[in-house]
């Protein structure tokens, strides 16, 4: 299985498609079957108003054995997305963090080298150049909630649910920055054990269903 995992490049069910809100779901197939033995059911509600996007994760575990899983919400947002430059931009956090990140090995493992983040207590200072080398991962995050703040005081709110993990990333020359929910993270670098011993996983009971999600929201002040 690839580092992102399948369901991202799955074909979802649509069940529900409104003008504010929509369903969409994924269940086990034989194909998927083939690289991660498990029966499930993955269902995805997005709701959407004028200022406010919300996402509700479902997962359940349709199966008779425990279920290793591990989920995430990969947006992009618009950089900048209000008045200023890049530079004038930041990600404040609701709490202090960990300024030292995992440094990322080729194939998006994670080795057990730190790199410093120029994060100085909630708020880290957005620049082309901070994402020059990799995503910044935040991993096990004190924060449950961080804020995308442009100059002119607008700001993307991001509050999460059931996501223990945040990692920060853009390209080279890109008008975006990814601020990425996540349950789990990559394997360690050289980890080669079964799915059931990988860190950060959740080990869902049979019949059993977890919920995770999100709200996004402009503010302003």
């Amino acid at each position: 299985m690839g580092v992102h995992g399948f369901a991202a490049a799955s074909q979802f069910d649509v069940e529900q498609d409104a003008p504010h809100r929509a369903r969409f779901s994924l269940t086990d197939t034989s194909a998927s079957r083939a690289i991660y033995p498990f029966r499930f059911r993955l269902v995805l509600d997005y709701t959407l108003n004028e200022t406010v996007l919300r996402i509700d994760v479902r997962v359940s575990n349709e199966g008779d054995v425990v279920m290793p899983y591990a989920c995430g919400l990969h947006p992009g947002f618009r950089w900048p997305f209000a008045q200023g430059q890049q530079d004038d931009y930041a990600i404040v956090f609701a709490e202090p963090e960990n300024p030292d990140v995992p440094v990322i090995a080729p194939g998006g493992l994670f080795s057990t080298k730190r790199r410093r983040t120029p994060l100085d207590g909630r708020r880290l200072a957005l620049s082309p150049s901070l994402f020059a080398q990799e995503a910044m991962c935040f991993l096990n995050a004190r924060s449950r909630s961080l804020r995308f703040e442009s100059p002119d005081g607008l700001a993307i709110s991001i509050a999460t649910e059931g996501f223990p993990h945040f990692a920060l990333w853009s390209r080279p020359g890109a008008a975006f920055v990814s601020v990425e929910a996540w349950s789990g993270h990559g394997d360690p670098e050289g980890f080669d054990g079964d799915l059931y011993d990988k860190p950060s996983m959740i080990h869902l009971q049979p019949q059993q269903q977890n919920r995770h999600g999100a709200t996004f929201e402009v503010v302003s002040g």
